[in-house]
């Protein structure tokens, strides 16, 4: 993943995801219903805890993305609502088991499905999601998106076990974190760019492009996401901030302030990580360090960079209001505040 750090130039005309993919709502709107119809065939405990997930809704942005490459790309059956919506079980899957790894009690605001229904439906729930979603892959019969998502999926397993495995360590480097963060977050986002350019020959020189589109924003995405978790309140992450932290993961920012800190303070953030509490350094404190070291505004400058490639990336294709969206795509990521 190649990119140049610095600011990302801001499209005037969107200002949030939702705003700007209002272009392909319609064809949300019949994702939204082809899953609620999965959901619905499951057995009852299925229908009624998948259906709690799936309204927990998030933006829906890889599904949205998969879509608007579809239509830049001119295709005009039902073959990218379907992989839309097999990408969002995928992904709902993965939240579903982070939260029972992370012991999570409150996602967006509400109470985790493993909380309320317990680890063991949790996992079961997790993994109805991703076999169902496989079977739905498999039924469309394109054995080269077949093997796309089943190669993102692996990924994303290997980057959670990666993960742990540096689960409470201080010595993080990050190389490691964006290797875990571009299997973990920036694999999906890739295949969701990259399925459609499969769905004709005539678009596979475009394919190339579109994975690396998808991957570098999938990588902003989620420095994005972990910079959210320290800057922003819990009212708007719908979660504790810090979360990431108190579970004993070591995320961009506290990678880029630790050789700024003395044995004191380095004791106190590596106490929070082992033992999931914040003894010794308070939320005031921790993000008063990060802002004076300059660990933030260098954590969004990398997000920054790789923003750019993510726009560089759409180069090669044709232009169209379609690819404009997904150029502005990384500045309103950039300017996400949950």
């Amino acid at each position: 993943m190649e990119y140049e750090e610095g600011p990302l130039n801001a499209n005037p005309r969107t200002t949030s995801l939702g705003d700007a993919f209002e272009l392909i709502r319609p064809r949300l709107a019949e994702v939204e219903r082809l899953l609620e119809q999965q959901i619905g065939n499951g057995p009852p405990t299925v229908r009624d805890a998948g259906a709690y997930v799936l309204e927990g809704g998030g933006k829906r942005l890889r599904p949205a993305m998969l879509l608007t490459v579809a239509r830049l790309l001119g295709y005009e059956g039902d073959l990218d609502i379907a992989y839309a919506a097999v990408v969002e079980m995928i992904h709902t899957a993965t939240l579903v088991h982070d939260d029972i790894i992370d012991h999570a009690d409150v996602r967006r605001g509400r109470v985790t499905a493993n909380n309320r229904w317990g680890n063991q439906l949790g996992v079961l729930l997790g993994d109805w999601l991703y076999i169902r979603s496989m079977e739905i892959a498999l039924a469309l019969g394109d054995q080269e998106v077949m093997r796309l998502l089943s190669r993102a999926t692996v990924e994303m397993v290997e980057g959670e076990i990666l993960g742990l495995e540096l689960k409470g360590s201080m010595s993080v480097t990050r190389d490691q974190y964006l290797d875990i963060v571009r299997r973990k977050t920036a694999e999906l986002f890739a295949a969701c760019c990259t399925t459609p350019a499969h769905f004709s020959p005539a678009h596979a020189a475009y394919r190339e492009p579109l994975a690396r589109f998808g991957r570098n924003l999938g990588v902003c995405f989620q420095i994005v996401d972990d910079l959210l978790d320290v800057t922003a309140s819990e009212a708007s992450l719908g979660k504790p901030v810090f979360s990431d932290l108190r579970e004993g993961k070591l995320t961009l920012p506290f990678i880029l302030l630790l050789p700024h800190l003395d044995t004191e303070r380095r004791g106190a953030i590596e106490r929070v990580l082992t033992t999931g509490q914040l003894t010794g350094a308070s939320e005031e404190q921790l993000r008063s360090w990060l802002e004076r070291s300059g660990a933030l505004e260098q954590s969004r400058a990398v997000a920054e960079g790789f923003g750019r490639a993510a726009v560089e990336a759409l180069e090669p294709l044709p232009d169209s209001p379609e690819r404009r969206l997904l150029a502005a795509a990384p500045t309103l990521v950039l300017n996400r505040r949950s």
